[in-house]
C-alpha cells in the first residue's frame, strides 16, 4: 500500500518534472523530455522567490507561534487540578482531531464580513471601529493573521499534549532541590525543566517546520492566495502553476520537488543533531 499510496505518485512526480507534461499531455498523452529546462525556468521566476521567501517567514512565524503557545499550554497543565486538566486535554483532542478543511471552512465563517462572529466581537469592543463589514481576505496583513491564527489553533493541541508528556516525565526530586535553593517557579523552568524537555521540544519544531512548510488547505481555503497572491506560499503556486491556465504539470512537479529537496534538507540537519547527540549520549 505504501508503494501504491506514496512511492509511485513521488516517482511520477520526479518524472513529470523532467517533461513539459500540460493540458496537451491529459487529451493527447504526448509529452517531451526537456531534461532540466523547467527547473531552470522555475529558478529564474521571480515568482517562486517571492513565494519561498513567504513560505520561510509564515513558517517561521507559525512555528514560534504555535511551540511558544504549546509550550505554555502544557506548563500550564501540570499546574491544573486533575479534572480540569482531564477537561483540558478532551478539549484539545477535539480540536486536533478537527480535519483542517473542515476547520477552515468554519474559520472562515467566524470571519466572514456583515454576519462573522469575530466582525461583531471586535465591532462590540470599539477599538477597531465598526469592523461588520471587513473583508479578511482582501487585506494582506490580515489574510496572513486570520491563516496564522487558524493554522496555530491546529497546531497547539499535538505541541502541548507532547510536551506535557515531556515535562511529566521531569524528576520532582530536581525541582524541589531547586526550591530549596531559592530559584523562582520562571528560573525552575528555564533552568530544569526546558534543558530536560528540549529534545521533545526540538522534535515538535523539526515537525512543525515540516507541516507549516506545506500549509495549503487552509491557505487556499481562506484566501486562495490573495489578494494578488500575498498568501501565495510555495504550495499554493505549486498549485496554482500545476492546475490554473495551461495546466503546466510538468512546471508544477519541479516547483514540488524543489520543495520537497528544501525540507530533505532541514530534515538532514534534525537528524545529524540526533546522531550527535546520540554519540554524546
Amino acid at each position: 500500500m505504501i508503494v501504491f499510496v506514496t512511492l509511485l505518485p513521488i516517482g511520477f512526480l520526479v518524472f513529470t518534472s523532467f517533461t513539459n507534461y500540460n493540458q496537451r499531455t491529459l487529451f493527447t498523452g504526448a509529452f517531451d523530455f526537456v531534461g532540466l529546462d523547467q527547473y531552470a525556468a522555475v529558478l529564474a521566476d521571480p515568482e517562486f522567490w517571492l513565494s519561498l521567501t513567504r513560505t520561510i517567514v509564515f513558517t517561521a512565524a507559525l512555528v514560534v507561534g504555535s511551540v511558544a503557545i504549546g509550550a505554555g499550554m502544557s506548563h500550564l497543565m501540570t499546574r491544573l487540578p486533575s479534572g480540569i486538566r482531564y477537561l483540558t486535554t478532551v478539549v484539545l483532542i477535539l480540536a486536533w482531531a478537527m480535519p483542517n478543511v473542515a476547520s477552515s471552512i468554519v474559520w472562515s465563517w467566524l470571519f466572514q464580513p456583515q454576519y462573522g462572529v469575530i466582525n461583531w466581537m471586535l465591532t462590540q469592543l470599539g477599538i477597531f471601529g465598526d469592523m461588520t463589514s471587513k473583508d479578511w481576505s482582501s487585506d494582506p496583513v490580515l489574510a496572513w493573521v486570520c491563516i496564522w491564527l487558524l493554522v496555530v489553533w491546529q497546531a497547539v493541541p499535538f505541541i502541548a499534549l507532547t510536551l506535557y508528556a515531556a515535562e511529566t516525565q521531569v524528576a520532582v526530586e530536581l525541582k524541589e532541590a531547586a526550591r530549596l535553593d531559592g530559584a523562582s517557579e520562571w528560573r525552575i523552568y528555564r533552568v530544569v525543566v526546558l534543558p530536560s524537555i528540549a529534545p521533545t521540544i526540538l522534535l515538535v519544531t523539526m515537525l512543525s517546520i515540516i507541516w507549516d512548510f506545506n500549509v495549503f488547505n487552509q491557505i487556499w481555503l481562506i484566501s486562495e492566495g490573495g489578494p494578488d497572491g500575498a498568501t501565495s506560499t510555495l504550495g499554493v503556486f505549486t498549485y496554482t502553476t500545476a492546475f490554473s491556465g495551461n495546466l503546466q504539470i510538468g512546471a508544477g512537479s519541479a516547483i514540488a520537488v524543489a520543495s520537497t529537496v528544501i525540507l530533505a534538507a532541514l530534515s538532514a540537519v534534525y537528524i545529524r543533531h540526533l546522531v550527535r547527540s546520540g554519540e554524546d549520549l
